[in-house]
């Protein structure tokens, strides 16, 4: 049965039905908000075992397409949340983009050029289809508890915890948490209640959104115009999206007036002289909006941590939003395991802040440079601009100055405390270096065909590239550390064979060895995230234990 996620209404459970005892003792974990980053964070600790309550003001779902292109790292993690597949049937993926200058088109780029990944690039999907998949996710968990219509009215840290005072249809009632992640959005209502502040810079200009459905001929690509004939010296992008839905961007400038330009009679034409006359199409989801790059002094007050729009806000040019907000869920969850569990220091939770602090600064960093691309402030950037365009049309090294919005990857954790540095005498090459997410690449386990990082999904993982004879060895090295690190070994194509107490992959187009740099003996020690924190030509026990005690702030 299709379900309607635009209308969809969750119900209030009563005081009563939750139990006396439900709220008698410290919960060890309660998220606020149930976006996109809310409801990925509390699935995330519930799969691990944590007991969480989800607190959302609301009982609906966002309204709107809002949030759209969600990135390959992305739908990984929603992958180990289970629920990854659902995404990717129903988005429109992607890897193709187009960049136009007037009605000429200057080039295109693939993000995604190489076959042997599970996950497209991209998949555009509505913002209320993400939330509502990633809601039915959590409500299927027995150990996390939703509650709709709950507005966090009051806050206050003691010794062991967090306090807060909840303003429910049965009138207030508090709550006790050791922890709480504060996922409530741009505005974050706990963020004022803390007196706490984002700082940042606001652009002066002002986009359309204009959702249209309609049947079009476009294909599946991002195209992106400066200047073009039917908006002059203004952009324009355009997506695509399920259910023949159409998102259109058309920048406006500074002095639009953002409520008359929501009105039908403003919006109908600009889509018109886009499509052309005789395309019919209706309007689904008019918005206007002025856009901030700006993120908070720091991501930890105590035992309150922020994530997502909360944290840190950035404009749409790139999908940098959602995507990194998932991304900040998706490297808090396992720390604030391990110490609820007593297995880390709370100094672990300091790794999420600072990382994801550094994250936030790249993206902020990459859209600032895009909106300043798009919307140039002086006669003299116009000009440089326009340059640069119609240098790109036929040198290569133009494209790399184009900036129509850096598409969202993930961030390279290159700084972190958690990292192990490579010993001086292993010289590796390629992009998996300590601080980056772990690539995927095609294996077979037991003889059916699946993916590397499908074997990646639950605590630490100790990675050998070798041969079935290392098993053992394997388990011995990963034995005996400050956690348990479950041992992975590749194997070439042709040498599987089981290995007690080892998931043994077989390597099966040497796609994983060629993306790891690896040659026989090569270990990848990798956290739960999957971000490689250590890896080793020639690994010992002793290297491994200080490798794991480094990345839960032990040593």
């Amino acid at each position: 049965m299709s379900v309607d996620y635009q209308h969809l209404k969750f119900e209030y459970r009563p005081r009563a039905a939750r139990g006396a005892k439900a709220d008698a003792a410290i919960h060890p974990a309660i998220v606020v908000g149930a976006g996109p980053v809310g409801l990925a964070a509390a699935i995330d600790l519930a799969q691990q075992g944590v007991p969480v309550v989800l607190l959302d003001d609301d009982d609906t779902l966002s309204t709107g397409s809002r949030a759209i292109c969600f990135a390959k790292r992305t739908l990984e993690i929603f992958d180990r949340l289970g629920c990854g597949e659902r995404f990717v049937d129903k988005g429109v993926g992607w890897h193709v983009g187009k960049v136009f200058l007037q009605d000429e088109q200057l080039y295109a780029f693939d993000l995604l050029p190489e076959a042997g990944h599970a996950r497209p690039a991209f998949i555009n999907l509505q913002q209320y289809y993400v939330e509502g998949y990633l809601a039915e996710r959590a409500l299927a968990l027995p150990n996390l508890d939703i509650r709709w219509k709950h507005q966090v009215k009051g806050i206050a840290q003691t010794a062991d915890g967090v306090t807060l005072t909840v303003e429910t249809p049965e009138g207030d009632e508090t709550l006790r948490a050791r922890y709480v992640v504060a996922a409530d959005g741009s505005r974050s209502p706990l963020r004022a209640l803390m007196g706490l502040e984002s700082h940042g810079r606001t652009f002066k200009d002002r986009f359309l959104i204009a959702d249209v459905k309609m049947k079009a001929e476009f294909p599946t690509e991002r195209w992106f115009w400066f200047d073009p004939p039917f908006h002059r010296n203004q952009s324009v992008l355009l997506h695509r999206q399920p259910d023949n839905v159409w998102r259109i961007d058309f920048q406006l400038g500074w002095d639009a007036d953002p409520v008359a330009e929501k009105a039908p009679e403003r919006v109908i034409p600009r889509v018109r002289a886009l499509l052309g006359a005789d395309v019919e199409f209706e309007l689904e989801w008019v918005s206007v909006y002025t856009f901030r790059c700006q993120r908070m002094d720091a991501f930890r007050h105590g035992s309150v941590l922020f994530a997502g729009d909360a944290a840190h806000g950035v404009s749409p040019f790139g999908a940098r939003g959602a995507n990194s907000g998932v991304q900040d869920a998706d490297n808090l969850a396992w720390k604030l395991k391990l110490v609820l569990d007593g297995a880390a220091s709370d100094r672990l939770l300091d790794t999420y802040a600072s990382e994801r602090e550094f994250a936030a600064d790249e993206n902020i960093r990459h859209s600032t440079r895009s909106t300043d691309f798009i919307t140039p402030k002086s006669a003299i950037s116009r000009v440089f601009r326009d340059a640069t365009l119609k240098l790109a049309r036929d040198c290569e090294f133009a494209r790399k100055l184009v900036n129509s919005g850096r598409l969202s990857t993930a961030t390279v954790l290159v700084d972190s405390p958690l990292n192990t540095p490579d010993r001086a005498d292993d010289a590796f090459a390629g992009a998996m270096r300590p601080g980056a997410a772990a690539a995927d690449a095609p294996v077979r386990a037991h003889g059916a065909p699946g993916w590397l990082l499908a074997h990646l999904r639950d605590g630490f993982a100790g990675v050998l590239f070798g041969l079935p004879g290392d098993g053992a060895a394997l388990v011995a090295a990963l034995a005996g550390h400050a956690l348990p690190v479950r041992p992975v070994l590749v194997v070439p194509k042709g040498h599987a064979q089981p290995v007690p107490g080892v998931d043994v992959l077989e390597d099966v187009d040497g796609l994983a060895a060629q993306r790891y740099d690896a040659r026989p003996g090569t270990f990848y020690l990798l956290r739960p995230d999957q971000h490689v924190c250590a890896r080793m030509r020639a690994p010992d026990p002793r290297a491994i234990g200080d490798a794991v005690a480094r990345a839960i702030c032990a040593a």
